[in-house]
């Protein structure tokens, strides 16, 4: 943790709001994962937020989990560092970034260094996590370890064929959101400008 004193006001409000995104559930799942898939003797973290965010500080888990769904002698992180010097672990922590978005983890997923080393948004790191889990499920190149169900397998594509008949027939018909002039009427009206006739 960075040496910042405790925030008030507003900024205080902001940061209980995105901790209360934290999923203590979905905590158990990832660290499961993770263990699972790194498949070293790798230590329980205990449950919580703060413990979740030491264990995975220094970059070298995240590493080896982003190496581990990759084949051997094809891992994108060639050297993983058990350095304790922050810069090191920060860099390490943007190598998985780097690394997690080549996968596919889309951008708007993927947390920032700070969330995870400052433990400012943790709830984000959970996110870019499932998101990765995510696609290696939804991948099945042989790479995943672990159950299929902890997370959504995402959908590959949905097409849809229509004959030139059905198609034909959909120019036809007006969209109920161009609206309907079904019992329009101008009736009554006056021409705009015209003053009401009062008789």
């Amino acid at each position: 943790m960075a040496n910042r004193g405790p925030s008030y006001g507003l900024s205080r409000e902001v940061q209980e709001k995105i901790e209360q995104k934290y999923d203590a559930e979905i905590e158990s799942r990832l660290v499961n994962w993770i263990i699972v898939q790194c498949g070293e003797q790798i230590e329980h973290p205990p449950p919580g937020r703060q413990h979740f965010q030491t264990w995975l500080m220094d970059g070298t888990l995240l590493c080896k989990l982003i190496n581990s769904l990759h084949p051997k002698g094809n891992e994108p992180i060639a050297k993983i560092s058990e350095s304790k010097m922050a810069f090191k672990q920060m860099e390490q922590i943007s190598q998985f970034l780097k690394a997690a978005e080549i996968y596919g983890v889309r951008t708007t997923d993927i947390f920032q260094t700070v969330d995870l080393w400052e433990g400012k948004d943790m709830a984000a790191v959970q996110r870019t996590l499932m998101a990765l889990g995510s696609l290696a499920v939804t991948k099945d190149d042989g790479c995943y370890k672990g159950d299929p169900s902890w997370f959504h397998r995402k959908a590959q594509q949905n097409r849809r064929g229509f004959s030139e008949e059905q198609l034909r027939q959909g120019q036809n018909v007006i969209g109920l959101q161009m609206g309907s002039n079904k019992g329009a009427s101008q009736s009554g009206m006056t021409g705009y400008g015209m003053p009401r006739q009062i008789i």
